[in-house]
């Protein structure tokens, strides 16, 4: 009799301790039960439910049951380890990949079930395995890194339990959402995309489609858990209401399948969203087509959307225009070969415990080496495997297989990187090189998650932070077959022949904008004539629009009603000054100065009104010499007082009476030459080159606008304006400065200095804003300056005084304004 006593989570540590009664226990040489082996100087493990049913338990506990029989042959999932061994091989063959190093590899039956899936894991990465009858112990190839499992549940309980010894995971089909946790899983990765995108992408799909009442199928698992809670979440909110929520039992309970599918039957709700592995999607359609349900618009995961058990000729009536996210499809070169080349009459020899299995299954015959029914004929030996005869040999839907494919080239790169090591120059971890040939777990995967490279099919290969890969997805609808090597191309797209394939092989492309295609198959797109531009779909020429800024825009009336409420309020001021010429606050601000400066604010205020509207000859032309000549005279009339003022406090010599030289008429000879330039260049700008109204985008048919805008003609003529505006600007803000603190009780110095600051910054922050501004949006900006500075002027010079002959009457007194 034998004791052995294995703690699985020290074996790594400590081996297998196993005590005979009789002696010690015999370690054995030899790979895991059900297992395909090939040695090397670093062995790969992997995963794969080859077989679907896991043996059955003993019940009775009257005898001890020794690597039971898995059941139900998986074709897919073996042609999964056939690709895990594919790349293996084509990377050792490859001498620039991994030179003088050899990748083996372990790939392993789990049978679909978390307790072999987790036996067979631990066995694989401790290189021991126990038996409970027998010799006792045998030992295995120890495994660094493990690629699989298939399912989110089984690859949750072994990264739980894995993570302990640091050992990485890369999965191919393990899509939950709950994986992406890099707190709880740091060392799983997957080529997988996670379900979380494609649960936004099926709520997304929704709406699209208006689908606002569905019902909700899941898998009895975390996967199908975790999907339907995002699903729910992104759902909330958008309109998209759910019918109801079915689970799909473990184990396909007849009763409760039955009551699941009469839940779907009964529901008003026609679409129906399903979160379900392969196994979950072929029990419920088979109960669908019992209850004959046909009316239903199913929208698949990607776990079964692809499936051939479930897409079987039976099942058509009832999955009919089944629409579904699918991984990615890609072409892998070589595999069909590789997986074709077998034959019977080297199977009795071949390691590889499955192609027997496969070969009967395929062929309806026995070997007489599997152990299976003997009631199958004999086969004959002269069967071939063709490629797309079976599920196994169809390598036109490469989708989760290039996920194992991708799998092994994320470590074979991880591995190449730690051989390219070189400390202190990388690439390092931690400035430290591991030793290729002694290395850790943990050190791989470290590696794993910076690898980043485009596979040999053009797809970019790397994780996230969370060990997630970039997701991108086929969107699939079943129908009914049809035999053409391209579909007809669309309205709005144009032939484009394959190179070197057949005329009648093609792919479509979308038309360049400004051209259309209005017949499906077209060869050429039309391009749109002058005024014309393509629509969204690039399939009819509709008018060009005009574009401008119009009084009936939102923008237009806004920018209108602002500059009327400013001319209003500057004819307010000026009746409250004339009211109250004769006051002394009026009369020692020089009144005719005053009212001057309100005139050419009026102005200032109204010219904007002049740059709303559709441009015109006489529009164009008044625009900016109305408002050069308008800024003028208000900035004359404030340099003039600014003079005053600082001439009047500076005159410190006896006798000395500067202020003969400033009088009313020497200002008004002031402001009237200062003025007169800049009509003088307004007369020449005119007269030489006029701004003229023009049409942006028609000639280059360059978008879907017509901008109608007005050419400033002169580019000179329009910087001498802005020019001989910003230079009297500047002039009137340093007088103001310089007697910003005279000493008299209302300093109007101070009140232009600050009027000056605002315009001198709206119009230094214009010039950036109307260059990088398209369109009518570049006539706005130039409004919103002139409103913008206009209303600086009036509010800082007259508002102060305003709020003194209004609401301080008082203080509008000579003793007052003479007071220090």
């Amino acid at each position: 009799m034998y004791v052995c006593v294995c703690v699985y989570m020290f074996l790594c540590v400590c081996g297998c301790a196993c005590v005979r009664e009789e002696g010690p226990c015999k370690l054995m040489a030899g790979p895991i039960s059900g297992s395909v082996y090939q040695k090397g100087d670093i062995v790969i493990g992997g995963l794969f439910p080859v077989h679907v049913k896991e043996p059955e338990p003993e019940t009775e506990f009257r005898d001890i049951r020794v690597n039971g029989t898995c059941s139900l042959f998986n074709q897919r999932a073996y042609r999964w380890l056939r690709t895990m061994i594919f790349a293996i091989e084509e990377i050792n063959s490859n001498p620039h990949f991994l030179p003088n190093l050899t990748l083996g590899y372990l790939a392993a039956d789990t049978c679909l079930a978390e307790s072999t899936t987790l036996s067979t894991a631990l066995t694989m990465v401790t290189g021991l395995q126990v038996s409970i009858a027998g010799d006792g112990c045998t030992s295995s190839p120890a495994v660094p890194v493990i690629i699989g499992d298939a399912r989110s549940s089984s690859s949750m309980v072994i990264a739980d339990t894995l993570g302990v010894f640091a050992i990485p995971m890369v999965s191919y089909m393990a899509s939950c959402v709950c994986l992406s946790n890099s707190v709880k899983y740091p060392r799983f990765f997957r080529t997988m995309p996670s379900d979380a995108l494609q649960a936004k992408a099926m709520a997304k799909l929704l709406q699209l489609l208006g689908w606002s009442w569905v019902g909700l199928v899941s898998a009895d698992d975390d996967f199908g858990r975790f999907a339907i809670q995002i699903l729910t979440e992104e759902l909330r909110g958008t309109g998209v209401c759910v019918a109801y929520h079915q689970v799909v039992p473990k184990g396909y309970a007849k009763e409760k399948l039955k009551s699941v599918v009469e839940t779907i039957k009964r529901s008003s709700a026609k679409v129906v969203v399903t979160f379900i592995i392969g196994q979950d999607g072929n029990a419920l359609m088979e109960e669908v087509v019992r209850q004959n349900i046909t009316d239903k618009q199913w929208l698949a995961n990607d776990a079964w959307v692809t499936l051939a058990a479930v897409s079987v000729p039976q099942n058509i009536p009832s999955l009919a225009g089944t629409l579904g996210f699918a991984l990615r499809k890609a072409d892998i070169p070589g595999l069909g070969s590789f997986l074709t080349d077998i034959h019977p009459t080297k199977l009795s020899t071949d390691p590889d415990p499955f192609k027997p299995e496969l070969w009967e299954v395929l062929f309806g015959c026995s070997l007489n080496i599997t152990g299976r029914e003997q009631t199958l004929h004999p086969c004959l030996g002269s069967e071939e495997i063709a490629l797309g005869m079976s599920i196994y040999a169809d390598v036109a839907q490469l989708r989760a297989t290039y996920n194992v494919y991708k799998a092994v080239y994320a470590i074979a790169h991880a591995i190449q990187d730690m051989l390219a090591c070189s400390p202190g120059r990388g690439p390092s971890i931690n400035g430290q090189c591991p030793n290729i040939m002694k290395f850790h777990p943990s050190e791989l995967s470290q590696y794993i998650g910076r690898v980043n490279v485009t596979t040999s099919l053009g797809e970019q290969l790397y994780f996230d932070e969370n060990g997630d890969p970039p997701a991108s997805y086929d969107i699939l609808n079943w129908h009914v077959p049809v035999s053409i090597c391209s579909t007809p191309c669309p309205a709005g797209t144009r032939k484009a022949v394959q190179k070197g394939r057949p005329e009648c092989c093609f792919d479509c492309v979308r038309c360049p904008k400004g051209e259309i295609s209005n017949e499906t198959g077209s060869v050429d797109c039309i391009r749109c004539p002058a005024r014309f531009w393509s629509d969204s779909d690039n399939t009819v020429c509709l008018p060009q629009q005009v574009d401008f800024l119009s009084h009936n825009d939102i923008m237009g009336i806004i920018l209108s009603i602002i500059s009327v409420a400013g001319s209003i309020l500057t004819a307010a001021t000026f009746t409250t000054f004339f009211y109250y010429r004769n006051t002394p606050l009026v009369r020692a601000n020089n009144s005719e100065v005053s009212f001057m400066l309100l005139v050419s604010l009026k102005l200032c205020f109204l010219c904007a009104l002049v740059f709303i509207g559709r441009p015109v000859a006489w529009s164009c032309a008044l625009r900016h010499t109305l408002f050069g000549i308008s800024f003028v005279l208000c900035i004359s009339c404030l340099l003039s007082r600014t003079v005053v003022v600082l001439v009047a406090f500076r005159s410190t010599l006896p006798g000395e009476n500067l202020m003969r030289y400033f009088g009313p008429v020497q200002q008004r000879l002031g402001i009237s030459f200062c003025t007169l330039v800049q009509v003088l260049i307004c007369v020449l700008w005119l007269i030489l080159a006029p701004p003229q109204p023009a049409e942006r985008g028609v000639r280059e048919n360059r978008g879907p606008k017509i901008v109608l805008e007005c050419d400033v003609g002169s580019v000179v003529g329009f910087a001498l304006v802005l020019g001989y505006i910003g230079l009297l600007a500047s002039l009137c803000l340093l007088l103001a400065f310089l007697a910003r603190k005279l000493p008299d009780n209302f300093n109007e110095a101070k009140f232009i200095t600050f009027s000056m600051l605002i315009f001198c910054a709206v119009w230094v922050a214009f010039i950036p804003a109307y260059i990088s501004s398209p369109g009518k949006y570049s006539v706005a900006v130039e409004i919103f300056a002139i409103l913008a500075s206009s209303y600086g002027l009036l509010l800082c010079i007259f508002a102060p005084k305003c709020f003194i002959l209004l609401l301080r009457p008082e203080r509008n007194t000579k003793k007052h304004l003479m007071a220090r």
